[in-house]
């Protein structure tokens, strides 16, 4: 479905506005929605934005490498709490696990020793390996989020040394083969915009080179285009079984750490960045390599995100996670949300028959009807959907009691009696004393 012609307006009013007022040579903004780009903005000339035309996008990648990791983890290779030196031993800062490299909160410094690596034909593995030192830690894991693109680095050699395999050939593999994104490749490709420093002083544009960055590819090499991130953004929003599971994406996009403690506006999950635009928190992505700046936004719920590149390191008086966030913000303010269809209730059976209906527990009222192919239990504060595990045995899988069991309790001749969540007792009889 299009975005309304009023919203349609608005987000072309804010792309323009900051290709103007950002002085940047184009601005590229794609607003999506399950693989589909469902309005394109573009300003500026230089070149002319196009859906299909690549940037760089910079530190997106990262969302790239952590799902390598998870489905690793997931197909059994490592755990998140592997330690590095049991993938890389000898390592002198082995004792950081992969679940703290994930989140940013191993302690490790934010960029390896050498030239800037952003700007610099990268090395091999060994050669990013063996520049490692004790020092290389500079806080204590755990304790605070410090963003390390060193850290994303080290995960490609996990990746690398697990599967045999170079971290590229992984990516097209296991991520962007699957999902169809052709136009996201680790070097350039025609069309491609050529990215630029913009001088604060005259304004003079200066061409960026664009190197392979090497062993630290997996932290920022990647070059893709709006069309291809629709196709990454309806991941993060509705996960693509052949490259990973909803539950994995759910604990990707779980903060592991808040990065501003002020405003708590910003946090980390494993991989993902999350950010919060007033009662909204939005899932993915900012980047930025000599050239480019980029950023992914994704409203998981109502599946609906923002793409936007610009081909200018960084943009005057305003940033691209601003533009992107204003942007998405705007789209969702702006459309009606899908209403579902009212359905009638599944007809009760089993055990789903002998406990549905109204429940007490400390004078409070809750209700259990059955739901898909479980039931879903509602009170004043909270909801739970359950799914049947064993006889009278109920597993929570979402909402407050997700992970607790619900046990039907009975009398010794069968009837039930009340039922039992994590140690709360629910009676049929609303003057039962808890």
């Amino acid at each position: 479905m299009p975005l309304l012609p009023e919203t349609v307006r608005r987000i072309d009013e804010i792309t323009a506005r900051a290709q103007a007022e950002g002085r940047v040579p184009s601005i590229a903004l794609g607003v999506v929605r399950d693989r589909a780009v469902l309005h394109f903005a573009g300003a500026g000339v230089q070149p002319r934005p196009d859906p299909k035309t690549q940037y760089r996008i910079g530190s997106i990648t990262k969302t790239i490498t952590a799902t390598l990791v998870m489905q690793l983890r997931d197909e059994g290779f490592l755990t998140l709490d592997d330690q590095l030196h049991r993938h890389l031993p000898g390592t002198p800062v082995g004792g950081v696990t992969l679940r703290q490299l994930l989140g940013h909160v191993s302690g490790l410094q934010r960029e390896p020793d050498g030239p800037w690596w952003e700007r610099t034909t990268g090395g091999s593995v060994g050669d990013l390996l063996a520049g490692l030192t004790p020092e290389k830690l500079s806080g204590s894991p755990n304790r605070r989020f410090r963003y390390s693109n060193l850290g994303y680095g080290l995960l490609g050699a996990v990746l690398e040394r697990v599967t045999g395999q170079g971290w590229t050939e992984l990516a097209g593999k296991r991520v962007l083969d699957p999902l169809g994104m052709k136009r996201t490749t680790c070097a350039p490709v025609e069309p491609y915009a050529r990215g630029h420093v913009v001088h604060a002083l005259d304004s003079a544009l200066h061409e960026e080179p664009r190197p392979d960055t090497g062993a630290m590819a997996p932290a920022g090499q990647l070059w893709s285009t709006v069309t291809d991130m629709a196709k990454w953004a309806a991941v993060l929003a509705d996960p693509a079984p052949a490259v990973l599971s909803r539950e994995t994406v759910d604990e990707m996009c779980a903060p592991v750490a808040i990065s501003d403690l002020e405003t708590w506006t910003e946090g980390h999950g494993l991989g993902p960045q999350l950010f919060r635009a007033g009662e909204r928190v939005y899932a993915g992505h900012g980047g930025s390599m000599p050239g480019y700046v980029s950023h992914l936004a994704v409203h998981r719920r109502s599946r609906m995100g923002v793409i936007v590149f610009a081909n200018a390191y960084g943009l005057h008086g305003t940033s691209i996670k601003k533009i992107s966030l204003t942007a998405l913000t705007a789209a969702l303010d702006g459309e009606p949300e899908p209403v579902e269809p009212w359905r009638p209730p599944a007809e009760p059976h089993g055990e789903a028959a002998g406990i549905q209906g109204r429940w007490w527990w400390m004078g409070r009222e809750y209700s259990i009807d059955p739901d898909a192919d479980g039931l879903l239990m509602t009170g004043p504060d909270h909801r739970t959907r359950f799914t049947a595990e064993t006889p009278d045995r109920w597993r929570g899988v979402s909402g407050f009691n997700e992970g607790e069991i619900l046990r039907i309790e009975r009398s010794p001749t069968g009837e039930v009696t009340h039922l039992n969540i994590a140690t709360f007792v629910f009676h049929r009889n609303p003057r039962h004393p808890a």
